[in-house]
Order: structure tokens, then C-alpha cells, then sequence
């Protein structure tokens, strides 16, 4: 049964918390290939901020701070006065947009036309960028996701899909579609799958009773054969032997090596990972997830929509929420500044003409 009233309204807004809190607290450690699980440990252990409960905390000697993104100072405890401007954050307004302006019938060439009109060509990355330039140039869908785009496997689609599950509460199915339609400008293969599972896993956690059974019914939208789904069955194996998960994820990181920290397997392996042994309680499943290395914001941004969109916004509790200050930063054309709160109940508008 779809949510009705308020409880839509709650979890809705539960997911654009949890989206942009979880990417706050992965922003400054977003470096896959430098801060590794071990050095984000080392790192929390030295502020003596282990066990984390709330943002990261600020560096304990001058080395680590020039380790961080630079963006850091805006981004730990203490220091944040409403979101930093990022990518996943960008895309879920742009989907938003997305939606308000096309409709649930929205084609991928009007994608890439609303991408060339909100979005600044130096605020895309990897396969967004390519994708982009590919638009500016002439070319059309699905030639933009494919010509001289190394990143078509990447997890940028991925990032894209949550707008498409808090749109189609409790359909994961019809979630996937849409976010299929939008990842195929940019991403093949797994990347398109990997945007297909996380609106499916978004659109299945309005209904779901536990985070386990909205992560057996988003395998359900994707192939099983294909690597994707391949990879979320075996962290699910590995959680259900009683494996810790520090040892899930030292096994998983063996079984996806070469990939790259940004590539969709991985980081799926990861946030799949941090959703189960966060088992609903959304502090710990943020900071797990970002515990996990990889690409820290953008796990633990789709690591804190679903855990959100579990719990609803008025369950997330104060240190994640309060500091945000109800405003997003965005690079998008016309949502600087924004209200948070003003994005979910957008957000449920476009849900309720959806039903």
C-alpha cells in the first residue's frame, strides 16, 4: 500500500534530509583512492569521534586537513550553516525539475535538454560530462552515453535516480523505468542498472517493512545475471552467515578490486553493505556507509534517501538534520538557496498526480 498524507509527506521529506545529510558527511573524505576505510578510521579515532554519530569531526593535526576536500570547513560538525553545493544533490533537483516541467513521460532527449538549459558544463563530472559534451556537439541519445565515454559503467547515473522513487512510492517497477530513461543519456550496462536498482530500492523503502525486503524487491527491476545484481546477492550472503561487517567489506573489496573507487559495483557493494548492518537506524547507516571508503558522498547520500525514506524525516534525529538549516546550496539555475522543505512537498505533489 502506497503512503497517503502525511506519512508520504514525512517519508518524503525523510529522503531529501537523508539524501543531502549523507552527503554531507561523506563530502570531505571523498577521495576513494586516498582515504581508504582503514585512514577514515584512523582519522575519527584520532578526533575521538569513533563510534560516529554525527558529522565528521574537525581534523586533529593539520596533515589530515590537507587531506580533505576543500570544501571540508562547511562540511564538519560544528561549521555547517546549510548544505554544501554538490553534484548528488544537484541531480535530485534537476530531477525534480525534471518531472515539474516534462512529466512522468518525459523523454531522454528532453533529459539532455534540460541539462544544457539549468546545469554548468564545470559542475558535471566523468560520465555527465562526457555526456554533455556529446549534447553540445549535436549528438543525440543513446550516442551521448557511448561516444568517447570511458565512465559508462560509473556510479553518475546512479546518483540521479532517488527523485524517480520518491515519485513512485511503493512501484519500485515504474521507479526503475523512469530512472532508465534517465541514465541512458550518460550510462550503459551497469550504470544504467545501477540507476535502476537505487529508484527501485527508494520506491520499495516507502512500503517495505525492513531495509532487507526493499533490497529483495530492487533486485527484482535489474537482470539477474548481470554484475550488479550479482554483487548486492553476495553482500547479502556474507550478512546473512553472521559476517561482520568490516569482514563483508574487506571480502567484497578483494572480489570487486580494479574497478576503481567511482565505478557502480563497488560502491553498490558498499552502500548495500552499510544498508544492512544499519538495519534501519538511520545514524548508523549513514555512517557506516561512509565509513566504507569509495565515494563517500555519494553512498552515503543514497545510503541516507533510503534510510530517510525508512524512518521519515521526523525519526532522523537533530545533530543530521538541525544544521542543514532547511536551505540547499545548488548549482542547478534557479534553486540557489533553496528550502528543503519547499523540494519534498514539490516532491509530493509530483507523487499524489503520479497515484
Amino acid at each position: 500500500m502506497t503512503p497517503q498524507g502525511t506519512d508520504l509527506a514525512d517519508r518524503v521529506l525523510g529522503g531529501w534530509l537523508g539524501r543531502i545529510a549523507g552527503n554531507m558527511l561523506g563530502k570531505p573524505v571523498e577521495q576513494g583512492d586516498h582515504w581508504t576505510r582503514d585512514r577514515i578510521d584512523r582519522y575519527l579515532r584520532q578526533a575521538g569521534a569513533l563510534p560516529l554519530t554525527d558529522y565528521l569531526p574537525e581534523p586533529a593535526d593539520e596533515s589530515d586537513g590537507l587531506e580533505l576536500r576543500p570544501e571540508w570547513r562547511q562540511c564538519v560538525r560544528g561549521r555547517i550553516h546549510g548544505s554544501c553545493r554538490d553534484d548528488d544533490v544537484d541531480y535530485a533537483i534537476l530531477g525534480l525539475d525534471l518531472l515539474e516541467t516534462y512529466g512522468f513521460g518525459f523523454s531522454t532527449d528532453q533529459v539532455g535538454d534540460l541539462w544544457l538549459l539549468r546545469l554548468p558544463f564545470l559542475q558535471t563530472f566523468t560520465a555527465e560530462r562526457a555526456a554533455y559534451r556529446n549534447l553540445a556537439n549535436g549528438l543525440k541519445p543513446p550516442l551521448t552515453a557511448t561516444y568517447e565515454n570511458p565512465y559508462q559503467e560509473w556510479i553518475g547515473a546512479l546518483i540521479r535516480a532517488d527523485v524517480h522513487g520518491w515519485t513512485r512510492p511503493g512501484v519500485p517497477h515504474q521507479a526503475a523505468a523512469l530512472a532508465r530513461r534517465d541514465a541512458v543519456l550518460s550510462h550503459t550496462g551497469n550504470g544504467v542498472y545501477g540507476a535502476m536498482w537505487a529508484a527501485a530500492l527508494i520506491a520499495a523503502a516507502f512500503t517495505a517493512p525492513t531495509v532487507r525486503s526493499a533490497l529483495d524487491t530492487a533486485l527484482t527491476v535489474i537482470p539477474a545475471s548481470s554484475r550488479l545484481s550479482r554483487t548486492v546477492r553476495r553482500v547479502l550472503s556474507l550478512h546473512a552467515t553472521g559476517l561482520g561487517w568490516e569482514d563483508t567489506l574487506v571480502t567484497l573489496s578483494e572480489e570487486t578490486s580494479g574497478l576503481g573507487w567511482i565505478h557502480t559495483i563497488p560502491n553498490v557493494a558498499v552502500l548495500t553493505a552499510g544498508l544492512l548492518y544499519g538495519d534501519g537506524d538511520f545514524t548508523r547507516t549513514i555512517t557506516l556507509t561512509v565509513r566504507g571508503g569509495l565515494d563517500t558522498d555519494s553512498n552515503g547520500a543514497t545510503a541516507g534517501s533510503v534510510a530517510g525514506v525508512l524512518c521519515g524525516a521526523e525519526a532522523i534525529p537533530p545533530q543530521w538534520k538541525d544544521p542543514l538549516e532547511d536551505t540547499v546550496r545548488s548549482a542547478v539555475f534557479g534553486f540557489d538557496g533553496a528550502r528543503i522543505s519547499e523540494l519534498a512537498e514539490r516532491t509530493v505533489r509530483l507523487a499524489r498526480t503520479a497515484d
